[in-house]
């Protein structure tokens, strides 16, 4: 798949973000690969002033609302520290297969590596708007709901729909209102 035609225009503006793993793998499936993208969230929130507005892990992509002076660049920071990160823990846990899809997926240009973990792009998408912003929640936060997996969003534990019942979730989030 080639890179997405959605682009982060204005970075300092929250953006709808999408990061997929190549080829739809099941690897957000064991709680440490999640902490690693909970962990990369909060380290951004804390050095690059990114502000997380709303999220939800599924097993082969995320879902995320964020703003930061510079976006683009956390968004760079995020998907290679991450990619680095779950990559080590898929090797620890000798998931060979997995491994074996990452390194079939790495395009040949990139030689700089030997897995490919992440799409190329983020299908980066401006909020303009409170509505637009309520929207992208709902569809954040229904995604699991949609999926089949829970009854209510707030039963998913890698969202951060309980937050924005008042319930606390898995990491501090920016609430929008």
């Amino acid at each position: 798949m080639g890179r997405s035609r959605y682009t982060i225009t204005e970075p300092d503006k929250p953006h709808f973000l999408t990061c997929t793993v190549v080829e739809w793998l099941p690897v957000f499936t064991r709680p440490e690969a999640v902490q690693i993208l909970l962990d990369s969230w909060g380290w951004l929130r804390n050095h690059e002033e990114l502000r997380l507005h709303g999220y939800v892990v599924l097993e082969n992509h995320i879902h995320f609302i964020a703003q930061a002076p510079r976006l683009d660049k956390c968004l760079n920071s995020f998907k290679s520290f991450t990619a680095a990160r779950l990559i080590e823990l898929l090797e620890a846990h000798q998931a060979e297969r997995l491994l074996a899809r990452l390194r079939f997926a790495k395009r040949a240009h990139k030689q700089d590596r030997d897995y490919q973990f992440w799409q190329e792009g983020a299908h980066a998408e401006m909020v303009f708007s409170e509505a637009v912003m309520r929207e992208k929640l709902d569809y954040i936060h229904f995604n699991p709901v949609k999926r089949g997996y829970v009854d209510q969003p707030e039963h998913w534990r890698y969202s951060s729909a309980r937050d924005y019942l008042g319930e606390p979730g898995l990491i501090r989030i920016d609430p929008w209102y």
